[in-house]
């Protein structure tokens, strides 16, 4: 088996402990990876203090740090085919998607080292006539980044990219599922030439290291994605630092569709939206809301593509859907779609496992009109589609809203004016019109309600790893005056 190691200093170490992850197409193991325990997660933050107060960092400027960046944008690039292996080989993310996605993360990593020379003051006409006062923006601290199995190149990307650019030090946690591609990203920080202790990288389960990362006295800021019940053990421990944070929980995404959508168009953004990546997506768009008159045929479109979908190995390049990253997982969808069944929810395709070996589900669609059904209330993070029909625009917000997430949505109609009347009207972070799971290193990206707090990606997410600092500068050359001489 392959044998990764955590990278903690500049160094490559191995962790406290070792564990064996398993393979989803196989569900056999196939590597050892570092189990990092408080111990480790204290070695980890010290060394990003240090590295944030002296040394190297600490004197770089801000064009010196975009410069590291730009480095490692190329670095990432040219190992773009490796990197995306090892995360279809460690998640069964096929290899198609990793491919592709892995690739346009070098891209935030750009945007983000052009970014690090314009993070800029500013100079206050305070009220004061002997006074010159200005802001400055500083590097928050350490921040502790917590990343998922999912896209997790590309989530850690949107955190290392923008802290670093605000010259904040860094200890990332790769999920304990699947961190072969985070510990092996690890090297190319190295290689770029990051002084030791800005980016150190660990991974290891919740109780023994998650937990002593974000409680740490020494971390300044958490950016965690995951879930809402994790996210609340995050925040609890944050209680004990008072860090700040930025919470990326996933949701429950409405995928609008009115009678005067291209019909065929928004079949192939919704198969993208929910079964791509095996519904292993926040942003999946797991909820099919269509118009009562279409609803029919639209679902008929829907079935004949999902039936169509090629289901195999993720490393092969011609497989559409792989299998879900664990066997927890599946057993949850599992579960979940049967209770569905037996509240009257109606299968329209799918709802079982194919003949492949290993964590596979076959993409399902459920219909779900007149029910109560747990598939339209549980994030399933799954190829699961339940769909719900609406009469009028108004019954579609109010599905569309009927939610604890609000981290994305998709409407597809040609009505130029409703879709404008949509768009501020779903309650949702991201809205796409007449597309869907589109994305860009310019582009903010968060949600509101249970789907966290906080924006990744654009120019806000640099200045959320700084503080602000204000400066007051006495201009006049007479002496201050003894405050307690009565004049």
């Amino acid at each position: 088996m392959q044998r990764f190691q955590q990278y903690i200093n500049g160094e490559f170490e191995d962790g406290s402990g070792r564990f064996e992850s398993l393979d989803p197409a196989t569900a056999t193991p196939w590597a050892e990876m570092p189990e990092a325990r408080e111990a480790d997660v204290d070695r980890a933050v010290n060394a990003a203090e240090a590295a944030l107060l002296e040394g190297n960092w600490a004197a770089m400027t801000a064009t010196q740090r975009g410069k590291l960046l730009y480095r490692l944008a190329d670095l990432v690039a040219a190992n773009a085919p490796k990197l995306a292996e090892l995360e279809t080989r460690d998640t069964g993310k096929i290899i198609r998607e990793t491919s592709a996605q892995i690739a346009y993360v070098a891209d935030y990593y750009r945007y983000y080292a052009g970014l690090a020379d314009k993070i800029e003051g500013s100079f206050l006409s305070i009220d004061k006539p002997d006074m010159d006062v200005w802001l400055r923006r500083e590097p928050v601290g350490v921040v502790a980044a917590i990343v998922p199995w999912n896209s997790q190149l590309f989530l850690s990307a949107v955190k290392l990219g923008p802290a670093l650019a605000a010259g904040c030090t860094l200890v990332v946690k790769a999920s304990e599922d699947g961190p072969a591609p985070l510990l092996e990203f690890a090297r190319l920080v190295h290689e770029a030439g990051f002084p030791a202790g800005v980016v150190n990288i660990i991974t290891g389960f919740g109780p023994s290291c998650g937990s002593a990362l974000t409680r740490h006295p020494k971390i300044a800021h958490i950016a965690f994605t995951g879930g809402p019940g994790t996210a609340a053990a995050v925040v609890r421990n944050s209680a004990e630092n008072l860090a700040s944070t930025s919470l990326e929980l996933g949701g429950k995404s409405p995928f609008v569709v009115f009678a005067d959508a291209d019909l065929e168009s928004a079949a192939n953004a919704q198969v993208a939206g929910i079964f791509a990546a095996t519904g292993q997506s926040c942003v999946a768009g797991s909820r099919l809301i269509v118009e009562a008159s279409i609803k029919d045929r639209f679902l008929a479109i829907l079935k004949a593509k999902a039936e169509a979908i090629r289901i195999g190995s993720p490393l092969d390049m011609a497989t559409e859907v792989g299998p879900l990253c664990t066997e927890r997982q599946r057993a949850l969808i599992e579960k979940t779609v049967q209770s569905s069944l037996d509240v009257g929810a109606r299968l329209v395709t799918g709802g079982g496992r194919p003949k492949q070996e290993g964590y596979f589900f076959t993409p399902t669609i459920l219909d779900c009109d007149g029910v109560v059904s747990p598939s339209v209330e549980t994030e399933l993070f799954g190829p699961v589609l339940s769909v719900l029909s609406f009469e009028t625009e108004a019954d579609a917000v109010r599905l569309a809203n009927d939610t604890r997430y609000g981290l994305a949505a998709g409407v597809f109609t040609q009505n130029l004016t409703r879709a404008h009347r949509m768009t501020k009207r779903i309650r949702a972070g991201i809205v796409w019109v007449n597309t869907y799971r589109a994305v860009s290193p310019i582009a903010p990206f968060g949600g509101f309600g249970q789907s966290g707090h906080g924006r990744e990606g654009g120019l806000q997410a640099a200045l959320d790893y700084t503080r602000t600092k204000t400066v007051w500068v006495r201009t006049s050359d007479d002496p201050i005056p003894d405050p307690f001489v009565m004049r």
